[in-house]
């Protein structure tokens, strides 16, 4: 069998949510199945730690696809050219994307459509275009991908495809993520938060991650626990940074207590999270919540929200907070500071939750998918 890949969202140092899926998965399905033909398509040059073996072929597509009118050339009129050459069994996509132009059997995955709920937290060209192409997508892929049972109801509902037609596939933790000793964590803390403990947030800055409630959360508990040197850090990239997030930032009192990090390699980042008194993931929309399960396999303590997929995949390991009630966060923040056995408990639950994440397991649960489509 071969199997053209859409991998323009594999660049080095660079992998979030759906770049991280697309790498775990291909790097599994390739390595275990010599026996199946691999076609990488990316969009740039790209990095050889992304040819996990000898049956990859890379390609690489110009123009790169920064904006949507360049996804549109790239979609619309370059990749049917090179699909036509390649001549594959199966078009896999697993960040959403496809061309209408093209006969091979096609399979996608569609993390989430937020955009549908949130059109407003994108650019708008972004935005217009997720929406105008994504359903176009969902109904004429041969099969659909997705993160998590609230995403699949969504987009069935949303874009009236066939419930069957709709597979969960969840994502699993790289291994990278594992507790770390006291000692260690002394040395993260002193590294990382001027030598004091910290809750932190990681995630791309966006609209939808719900920052600004964060940060008046954060600085309630300050306020409220005038003894505790606790802060808060920050993994992610800034691209998305937005001005009313910006204001509140600057008009907290404890602002010299959250520290920006930016994005960080996947090895520090797991370090820092093996380190802090607990993850705090308030976002207000997900389609499956990464950092969720990361933070339970390296043994922390979890806030997250009650909405879209996170309760789903929290289940009754985390504490379960309104995204949008400031003080119901704040209160769970203020738990995790001064409950040592609800830590431990949070802990323990979060280290059974996590095993029912398993990027092995999600790989064959792709490989099914593939097989059950190829004429």
């Amino acid at each position: 069998m071969r199997i053209a890949v859409n991998t323009r969202l594999l660049i080095k140092n660079k992998l979030e949510g759906i770049g991280r899926f697309t790498f775990e998965i291909l790097k599994q399905l390739s390595t275990n199945n010599p026996n199946i033909e691999f076609h990488f398509i990316f969009d740039r040059k790209f990095s050889n730690e992304f040819i996990f073996s000898k049956n990859v072929t890379p390609h690489i597509l110009a123009p790169q696809t920064r904006h949507p009118l360049l996804w549109y050339i790239w979609l619309e009129i370059k990749l049917p050219r090179l699909i036509n050459k390649i001549n594959p069994d199966v078009f896999l996509s697993l960040d959403g994307f496809m061309s209408t132009k093209i006969h091979t059997t096609t399979i996608i995955a569609i993390h989430d459509i937020n955009f549908e709920h949130r059109p407003k937290d994108l650019k708008w060209a972004h935005s217009i275009f997720y929406r105008r192409y994504m359903k176009k997508y969902a109904q004429l892929a041969d099969h659909v991908i997705t993160v998590s049972n609230f995403s699949k109801k969504d987009i069935v509902k949303r874009y009236k495809i066939n419930s069957e037609k709709v597979s969960v596939v969840y994502n699993g933790v790289s291994s990278v993520f594992s507790p770390i000793s006291k000692e260690h964590q002394i040395k993260i803390r002193n590294q990382y938060s001027k030598g004091q403990e910290f809750f932190v947030f990681i995630g791309s800055l966006h609209k939808r991650k719900n920052i600004k409630n964060l940060l008046l959360a954060f600085d309630l508990f300050r306020n409220k626990n005038k003894t505790t040197t606790t802060n808060l850090l920050i993994i992610g990239e800034k691209k998305w940074w937005d001005r009313h997030t910006e204001n509140t930032y600057q008009t907290i009192s404890y602002k010299n207590n959250v520290l920006f990090l930016g994005k960080m390699k996947d090895e520090d980042m797991a370090l820092i999270l093996a380190s802090t008194k607990a993850l705090c993931f308030t976002s207000i929309f997900e389609g499956f919540g990464l950092p969720i399960v990361e933070a339970m396999a390296a043994g922390v303590p979890v806030i997250t929200s009650n909405t879209s997929s996170m309760p789903e995949i929290a289940q009754d390991s985390a504490l379960i907070v309104n995204p949008f009630k400031i003080k119901e966060i704040q209160a769970a923040m203020s738990k995790i500071d001064t409950d040592e056995m609800l830590r431990s408990e949070l802990i323990k639950k979060g280290q059974q939750r996590v095993k029912h994440f398993d990027w092995k397991k999600s790989s064959k649960k792709v490989l099914h998918i593939i097989n059950n489509h190829h004429k």
